[in-house]
This record gives C-alpha cells, sequence and structure tokens, in this order.
C-alpha cells in the first residue's frame, strides 16, 4: 500500500524540515492575506478564494472587473506566490500526519488511512496547480467557461482535502494529548 515518504528521516531531519516548512508555509500565508486584502469588496466579499470557487463565468467576471488595477496585479502577485504555497502547505501538513501516524497507530490498521491521506495532500497540491492555471487563464482574459469549471472543480476538490487533514490532525492531535496524559 502507500507508506509515508518521510519513514527514512531522522527525528533531527524530521524537525528541520517541519520547522523549515513551517516558516515558508508561513510566509505565503501572510504574503497571500496581505495581497487578498486589495480583492476583498462588495462585489466579490470572498477574496481569492470566492473567485477560485466561482461557479459561472458571469461571477468570475464581475470579480474580475470589481479589482480594478490594484487588484488585478495583487492577483497576479498572489497566483505567483501560490506556486509556491502547495508543495510547502501539502508537505507541511503531510510531516504533521506522519508524526501523529507513527505517534498513534504504528503497526495498527488506522495506520493506512494516515499514510493514504499523506498522499491525498500531494494530489491536493496538484489541484492547486491546476486551478492556479485556471485563474491565471482567466486573469489574463481567457474568459472562458472552461476555466471558471476547471478552477471550481479543482478548488473544491482541494478544500475537502486540506479540511479532511485538517479534522485528522485535530482529531489525532488531541488523542496524543489524551495518551501522554495517560502515561
Amino acid at each position: 500500500m502507500f507508506s509515508s515518504p518521510f519513514t527514512s528521516l531522522s527525528k533531527n531531519q524530521e524537525l528541520r524540515l517541519t520547522l523549515a516548512l513551517l516558516f515558508v508555509v508561513m510566509m505565503c500565508t501572510i504574503g497571500l492575506q496581505y495581497l487578498d486584502q486589495f480583492l476583498i469588496n462588495d462585489t466579490c466579499t470572498g477574496g481569492i478564494i470566492s473567485f477560485e470557487l466561482a461557479r459561472d463565468l458571469e461571477t468570475a467576471g464581475s470579480y474580475l472587473n470589481s479589482w480594478g488595477e490594484k487588484g488585478k496585479i495583487a492577483v497576479s502577485l498572489g497566483l505567483g506566490i501560490d506556486f509556491l504555497f502547495p508543495i510547502a502547505y501539502a508537505t507541511f501538513l503531510s510531516i504533521l500526519i506522519h508524526k501523529l501516524n507513527f505517534a498513534l497507530w504504528f503497526k495498527k490498521c488506522f495506520f493506512k488511512v494516515g499514510n493514504l491521506l499523506i498522499w491525498c495532500l500531494f494530489l491536493a497540491a496538484v489541484f492547486d496547480y491546476v486551478e492556479n492555471i485556471a485563474l491565471i487563464n482567466l486573469v489574463l482574459g481567457d474568459m472562458k467557461q472552461f476555466w471558471v469549471s476547471i478552477s471550481y472543480y479543482f478548488a473544491l476538490s482541494k478544500f475537502c482535502i486540506i479540511f479532511a487533514s485538517f479534522v485528522y490532525i485535530f482529531i489525532n492531535f488531541c488523542l496524543f494529548l489524551i495518551k501522554k496524559q495517560l502515561k
């Protein structure tokens, strides 16, 4: 079946990788949040996420038209940053799952679920890249329903995997703390 790509790392390497990824994820998140403020307005209340999840060409076009020159520059810069972000967040969340998986489920049946979720996160990163390519096409003026649909379905799939990962991490972290308290 699937095995974790992090099993060959030493504890020291795992810690350094986790801290480096945390830094990159935080810097990307700060940069994306800063740029997102230029995209939020009365028409596009959710910023880039609204644009990613626009289901029809009319809605996506109204968001683009509402942003003006500064907004279009901000979305372009954000999409540039978003080519580093997916691999950083996917690897960071994966290594957290890997650590929890080994701490709680090693040599148990549920261990496979964590490993599968690790690989699903890398699939989510691929979905994010496909979504970004669709959004770039829209920003560059190739206003077709095809690009809106690609963005919508790949973003929705990506968000579902990320949500499942957060739930897995939260529940397993709570279980880890309980297990630690019971020792």
